[in-house]
């Protein structure tokens, strides 16, 4: 793999205009001979994060129109990915279209340069680079939202789904202040920081925010309303038909519903004077649903929390466990050294920043009514210290 990581450096020394993404000062991104259509498949991908660096990339993404053809090619999980003698190769992008990246999974963590076809519509798998080598800088990445309410740092963690951005909109909706959604950044100062990207929220959600959904296009809405009844449509439909049109109409209606949801930036839903990024922790909340209509909130350790989020944090790695074993598969003396370290990593990090923190377990309804969330909640961050 010598002859790409050489190939890459001299796109790189090559390279004509660029721009450059930093991301905190934790990890630098750089877009190599960039046009506006790539600028903005990275803004979508990171948010808002255009800084010139001072310092050299940890990751470097060149688009083409066409990588060259390479062969012979031996396939792994086709057609996910393959590799040459000296090259690993993701076959698809967004939403499934066929599109190269070469992507140098033993160089994840360290200095990584991508290039990626154009029609992919995105760089497959880029935000889990950035987490790994946040992580071997000694930063935690954590799937989190978080936000600052009457002095104090709020993070909110727990499961995918678990109610992280409801009680985000919630506190917003009553002064809070945004840090970040999805993805929150731990650094050893005992900082946290968030990223601007776009916030996924869903038709149900936006039953709750009239004003905002009044400003949305009229098709948008339209579509909202229409995908989930089409889903049970579809699925309604499966449990009368039998064989091979039952079994594709059962996949069909969870990607319907799946689409029916719309991406808002933060600072048009919370307006621009409303974003933090940055903030000290003070509270960090635990989030999960449960089968009862009351909000429950009991207080917790935070060592309980960081016990939790170590599963959490290994299920979010899945997608890049999977690619790292279809590399190591088609390279067997491959590692990645950043992937290898990072469940012990993350162990001694997530010790570090919650063990000592105050800390509540809160368990809601799904879906919850936003409004109810913040009295109970309220209550604990206010008689804290």
């Amino acid at each position: 793999m010598t002859s790409v990581a050489a190939r890459a450096a001299e796109e790189a020394n090559g390279a004509g205009n660029h721009v450059d993404f930093d991301l905190h000062g934790i990890v630098g991104i750089r877009v190599l001979d960039a046009r506006p259509a790539d600028v903005a498949t990275l803004t979508r991908q990171l948010g808002p994060l255009r800084s010139p660096l001072k310092r050299e990339p940890d990751v470097t993404v060149r688009f083409v129109d066409e990588l060259p053809e390479q062969s012979p090619m031996t396939y792994a999980g086709w057609p996910d990915c393959a590799a040459t003698d000296d090259a690993f190769y993701l076959l698809r992008g967004r939403d499934g279209v066929a599109a190269r990246t070469r992507l140098p999974v033993e160089a994840i963590g360290e200095r990584c340069d991508i290039v990626c076809e154009r029609r992919a519509g995105h760089v497959p798998h880029l935000l889990a680079v950035v987490n790994m080598t946040a992580l071997r800088r000694g930063v935690l990445p954590l799937h989190a939202s978080a936000f600052l309410h009457h002095g104090k740092g709020v993070l909110v963690t727990g499961w995918s789904k678990g109610g992280k951005t409801e009680v985000l909109l919630a506190f917003a909706a009553r002064g809070a202040h945004y840090v970040g959604d999805e993805w929150i950044y731990l650094t050893p100062d005992g900082l946290m920081h968030g990223v601007p990207e776009p916030i996924r929220l869903w038709g149900w959600q936006l039953e709750q925010l009239p004003e905002l959904r009044a400003q949305l296009p009229s098709l948008t809405r339209a579509r909202l309303r229409a995908l989930p009844a089409v889903a049970t449509s579809v699925a309604g439909l499966a449990e009368r038909l039998g064989g091979l049109p039952a079994s594709a109409l059962r996949r069909t209606a969870p990607l319907v519903r799946r689409q029916a949801n719309v991406q808002i930036p933060p600072a048009r839903l919370f307006g621009e004077d409303a974003l933090a990024l940055h903030g000290r922790v003070d509270h960090v909340l635990f989030v999960a649903s449960h089968d009862r209509d009351e909000i429950v909130v009991e207080p917790t350790s935070g060592a309980s929390i960081a016990a939790r989020m170590r599963s959490s944090l290994e299920e979010e790695r899945g997608p890049l466990l999977q690619v790292y074993r279809q590399f190591r598969f088609l390279f067997p003396g491959g590692r990645c050294a950043a992937i290898d370290e990072a469940p012990a990593r993350e162990h001694r990090l997530l010790e570090q920043h919650l063990a000592a923190l105050p800390a509540h377990v809160v368990r809601h309804p799904y879906p919850v009514e936003l409004a109810r969330l913040v009295d109970p909640v309220e209550a604990v961050l206010d008689a804290g210290p």
